[in-house]
């Protein structure tokens, strides 16, 4: 079973809470699994205390199937107040059947398949959403695909791309960057010299 969890920090009610929802059919082992986890989504909470009197108590459960969850705005403000909008909005997707497992990816990962793409499909994906316009136009994707293209690098050109950025300096052309990379030069030789 996938597992959305997230602990809160303990409230004044002193509750912690985990939510799980189920993986896509298509992804479970059915022969292990109870088929009715399929359809539903899990809401746990359990007391955290200091106090003795609650050293007993025994964790409460919620089981909702999706469609119920779908309709239900006080357990759906439950989510939003405990996990984020961010997660409510991920478990209405999953219950609706539509996985973005893309979004879902680290940014290192990503940073690492889209340093692949062709310079028109970066341009593209950078329009999907804020997140992929923020990596597609961070200095770690273009330096990642400069040192793709041209393999090594000189300090010198290094030096040069963190000062302006790896993206200018990847569309900077070659005439250009060797003018810029000569008044470089020239700067480091007067402020030597002085």
């Amino acid at each position: 079973m996938r597992v959305l969890s997230g602990l809160s920090a303990p409230k004044s009610r002193g509750k912690a809470w985990r939510l799980s929802t189920p993986v896509p059919q298509e992804k479970r082992r059915t022969n292990h699994m109870n088929i009715g986890y399929l359809v539903t989504v899990i809401f746990r909470w359990w007391k955290i205390s200091l106090r003795s009197e609650f050293r007993e108590t025994k964790p409460g459960e919620l089981k909702e199937s999706h469609e119920y969850f779908l309709d239900d705005p006080s357990l759906q403000i439950q989510i939003a107040v405990i996990f984020g909008a961010n997660i409510l909005e991920h478990i209405f997707n999953l219950c609706r059947g539509n996985f973005d497992f893309l979004e879902r990816l680290p940014d290192s990962l990503l940073l690492y398949i889209i340093s692949f793409l062709e310079l028109e499909d970066i341009a593209r994906l950078s329009q999907v959403s804020h997140r992929f316009e923020t990596i597609c136009n961070s200095d770690t994707l273009w330096e990642k695909i400069v040192q793709n293209l041209c393999g090594t690098i000189t300090p010198e050109m290094r030096a040069l791309a963190e000062e302006v950025g790896w993206k200018q300096f990847f569309f900077t052309n070659k005439l250009q960057l060797q003018l810029q990379l000569r008044r470089r030069r020239q700067k480091q030789d007067d402020s030597k010299t002085k």
